[in-house]
Order: C-alpha cells, then sequence, then structure tokens
C-alpha cells in the first residue's frame, strides 16, 4: 500500500433544512475502537438529539465498512452517508450526522439528500487528504545559497516543515517517496553540489487530495 486517502483532523458543519438542523462531524479512525468511541462522544454531547447517523470505514483497503440510520426510515441516512465515504475513496474515518428534527417531515428522498451533505460538508471541514509515502530529509545550505535554495522551494512538491540557522541553514523537508530522487536532485543541481542532505525517516503523511 503506498498511498490512501483519509480525512486530516477532527471538523464539523452544519446546516438546516425545512427547520431541522444538521450536524455533521468527521474524525479519523485507525480502529473500530477509535471510531465507536467517536460515536460515543458525540451521542453524549448530542444525546437530546433526534437522530445521530453514522457510518465509518477502517482499514486503508476498506475492510471495516458499518453504517446505522439510527431510527430514520431504512436507506435514508446511514446508507447515503457510505456511500459518500464510498465515492470520495476516504477511509480510517468516521462520520456522524445529528440531527434536531424540525416539525416539518423530509421524506425519503428528502432525507437522503440531507444526509449525504451532512457527510460531505463534515468531510470537506476536515479536509480529505492523500496519506502517502513520503521521506523527511534534512538538508544544509550556506548560507549564500539559502534564498535560492528557498525561493526554489516554492515551484517544487515539497513541504519546508522548519529550518534552523547554525553555521549553516538546516532545512527539514517533508518529500512523497516518488518525488524523492527528482526533488533532491534537482535542488543539489541549483546549489552545485553545495547543499548536503540525509534522508532522515519514512513516513505516511497527509498530503492535500
Amino acid at each position: 500500500m503506498t498511498s490512501y486517502k483519509t480525512i486530516k483532523q477532527v471538523a464539523q458543519d452544519e446546516f438546516i433544512v425545512n427547520k431541522s438542523r444538521f450536524i455533521g462531524y468527521a474524525c479519523p479512525c485507525e480502529t473500530e475502537e477509535e471510531a465507536l468511541a467517536f460515536l460515543k462522544r458525540i451521542r453524549e454531547k448530542h444525546r437530546d438529539a433526534t437522530h445521530n447517523c453514522y457510518a465509518y470505514v477502517i482499514g486503508a483497503n476498506a475492510g471495516i465498512m458499518r453504517y446505522s440510520d439510527d431510527g430514520e426510515p431504512g436507506g435514508t441516512a446511514g446508507l447515503p452517508m457510505m456511500e459518500v465515504l464510498k465515492n470520495r475513496g476516504v477511509v480510517n474515518c468516521c462520520v456522524v450526522v445529528t440531527r434536531y428534527f424540525g416539525g416539518v417531515l423530509l421524506g425519503a428522498g428528502g432525507l437522503v439528500r440531507a444526509y449525504t451533505h451532512g457527510c460531505a460538508i463534515a468531510l470537506d471541514a476536515a479536509q480529505v487528504s492523500v496519506m502517502e509515502k513520503s521521506v523527511r530529509v534534512l538538508f544544509d545550505i550556506p548560507y549564500p545559497l539559502w534564498d535560492k535554495f528557498n525561493y526554489a522551494l516554492q515551484s517544487l512538491p515539497v513541504i519546508l516543515e522548519n529550518t534552523s540557522f547554525q553555521a549553516s541553514v538546516d532545512a527539514a523537508l517533508l518529500i512523497r517517496e516518488r518525488d524523492q530522487e527528482v526533488v533532491c536532485k534537482k535542488l543539489q543541481t541549483l546549489t552545485d553540489g553545495k547543499a548536503d542532505y540525509l534522508p532522515e525517516e519514512e513516513l505516511f503523511y497527509p498530503w492535500p487530495e
């Protein structure tokens, strides 16, 4: 497995339709226990809500998939939410859509649209990202070359994590594993081989979708 999609952070968003309030929550979860713990927190927070419907997918290969309508008519809440997760290709994620009934019936079609939208805005708020095999590379750059080096980073597929200004400039870069060779060669060429570098750590990192 070289990459998979998940969400970057816990987040929420909400909207109102026909006086019913819908609140969509999304949380990154690597185990089913984490997903159930998140669901429990939302249920406790909104114990006075009419419904707390959910869907979660666990495992980089989507090995565990669960959803619930929580009292809404069958197939109008949990399943539409699961379809959103599947269509976006998101895993290791739990979404809960809380509903406070406003007194106006939405009908089956209206419920499907509302829970689909609640799940989608929760994912957008949580920022869908691609977890890709990445490498943290440490560069040692002579001061006269730093401005040139830093400017070049703006057009390269890298993330500058931090810098330290000592006898020279130490810069930690995050680079996708598939880009590592090309990026390092470009930066070496740019500095006439005067910027030494050392791959420090391999990790999965959430890059923007």
